[in-house]
Formats: structure tokens, C-alpha cells, sequence
């Protein structure tokens, strides 16, 4: 049984920082595609990050390009996202998952095969 557990999240003042981590069980971690995704009230969900099985390859999405850093720990079976100069529009549920699907990375939440039960982020101006 996959299970993804994030933690990490928070309330937090403008500028500030939060490290937000995802324990995963239940499959060949170091074999895929890990994500985070967020969604804020009334919003649909949208990229954040990804990281390739090995780490060599990341995306971002541009709002949060050179502000967020994704990355992993194969041996810990564990996927973090260092979140800096936060700003309120920061402000949502945060989401790991893993695509068990492709070797590349996809920035679509469809493609996605798990998800965790999300933690939240809230970012006070």
C-alpha cells in the first residue's frame, strides 16, 4: 500500500521560509517521478515543483522559480520542498505525489498516480 505523509507546513510571515517534507512507503521510491502541487481556496490545483527518480532534472513552475527548491533523499525514502521569500500568495494546501508512469517529468496532476492527504501553508502579509 503506497502512502505519501507530508509535513512541515505552517503559518508564516511574508519573507519568510517553511521546509516542507513527504515521507513515502509502499514503493520503489528511488525509481520515480516526485512532485508538489498545491491548491488555495477556490483555485484549482497547480504545479509547484518536480524531481526526477535520480535528481539530476527538476522543474518549477514560474511562479515560484528561484524562490522554492524541490529535492530528495533516496535513502530516506523522502522528497522535500525548501519554500524561501514566501509571499501570501503562497498561501494553499501543499500536495506530494509520485508518477509511477513515465521517466521524465510532467507537470500535469492527471498524470500522477498518488497523492498525499496535503498540508497547509499559510503566508501572512
Amino acid at each position: 500500500q503506497v502512502q505519501l505523509v507530508e509535513s512541515g507546513g505552517g503559518l508564516v510571515q511574508a519573507g519568510g521560509s517553511l521546509r516542507l517534507s513527504c515521507a513515502a512507503s509502499g514503493l520503489g521510491f528511488s525509481m520515480y517521478t516526485m512532485a508538489w502541487f498545491r491548491q488555495a481556496p477556490g483555485k484549482e490545483r497547480e504545479f509547484v515543483a518536480a524531481i526526477n527518480w535520480g535528481g539530476a532534472s527538476t522543474a518549477y513552475a514560474d511562479s515560484v522559480k528561484g524562490r522554492f527548491t524541490i529535492s530528495r533523499d533516496n535513502a530516506k525514502n523522502t522528497v522535500y520542498l525548501q519554500m524561501d521569500s514566501l509571499k501570501p500568495e503562497d498561501t494553499a494546501v501543499y500536495y506530494c505525489s509520485v508518477d509511477k508512469g513515465r521517466w521524465g517529468i510532467s507537470r500535469l496532476g492527471h498524470e500522477y498516480d498518488y497523492w498525499g492527504q496535503g498540508t497547509q501553508v499559510t503566508v501572512s502579509s
